[in-house]
């Protein structure tokens, strides 16, 4: 059976679902998205992704195809129809279609596509595993706070790591790691958390964001700066953070292997503390 998706105003059947040829978003990669988590066939962090859509949107210009209370139930009927338990919705906004021209179009329509992946999340092999990552130099654009669909060097670095025997790559700029590829990142040294503060760096993740806040309320100590990839390879442990991996241990950066290995203490500690947390007030 076909998943059902939703576009523009409608849950239509996967293989039916069609956006125009002259939609900015393939033309342009003139689009926002977000992917929330669920579990427990519940949505986790929903207002949070919800307030960073709104915010990309605005700083971009881009109308809202609908209210954000809208956008809820559309996710809620999306999981609803689909089955999904444990797995990801995708949400995509872009411009709209129109004639393709560098400017602007006005009077257009927002596009708006939503579909569901199911996923095991909570037991992932990956994470009682650990990920090893490279470092690759970062030569995105500079908004990197607004969460656009202009993900072509983000899938060129995994593709690097995948050929360097890794599984992801940190982003290095001007000598300080910026974040993963689709993830913040973190190092662990001498109990005390370190990674990049905000800035139009760095996405401003919903998961960071949550993650930090139960750090503190636990008591771990935070330290928000720039770290280099001389500081993680010398790092007690590390990890990254994303809607669809929560908290990702690190086990190696660049072939220098953290600690014993093996996911480290406070990475698992976090792990658990936000998927308990966070199934606590999903929607």
């Amino acid at each position: 059976m076909s998943r059902t998706v939703y576009v523009n105003g409608s849950f239509v059947p996967e293989e039916a679902a069609k956006v125009s040829v002259f939609d900015r978003g393939f033309l342009f990669a003139d689009g926002v998205y977000e992917v929330t988590s669920v579990l427990g066939g519940k949505l986790i962090d929903f207002a949070g992704h919800a307030k960073r859509l709104e915010r990309s949107l605005n700083e971009l210009d881009m109308a809202a195809p609908c209210t954000m209370d809208e956008l809820l139930k559309i996710h809620r009927e999306l999981v609803r129809l689909n089955e999904v338990d444990e797995g990801l919705v995708y949400l995509q906004v872009t411009r709209g279609a129109a004639d393709r021209d560098f400017v602007f179009p006005e009077g257009v329509a927002p596009t708006l596509v939503l579909f569901t992946q199911s996923k095991t999340l909570i037991d992932s092999p990956a994470a009682k595993k650990g990920a090893k990552i490279i470092s690759i130099e970062d030569i995105r654009w500079g908004r990197r706070d607004i969460k656009t669909v202009q993900l072509l060097y983000p899938s060129m670095g995994k593709m690097m790591a995948k050929a360097a025997g890794a599984d992801d790559a940190w982003l290095v700029e001007d000598g300080f790691v910026t974040e993963g590829t689709s993830n913040n990142a973190y190092i662990v040294k001498n109990g005390r958390i370190i990674t990049r503060q905000l800035s139009t760096d760095i996405l401003h993740g919903i998961t960071r964001a949550a993650v930090l806040r139960f750090a503190r309320e636990a008591q771990m100590e935070v330290e928000e700066r720039p770290f280099t990839i001389e500081e993680a390879m010398d790092a007690d442990e590390a990890f990254t953070t994303s809607a669809s991996a929560f908290v990702m241990p690190v086990v190696s950066v660049d072939g220098a292997e953290l600690g014993d290995g093996t996911p480290g203490p406070v990475a698992k500690r976090l792990r658990e503390i936000y998927l308990d947390e966070s199934q606590k007030v999903a929607v």
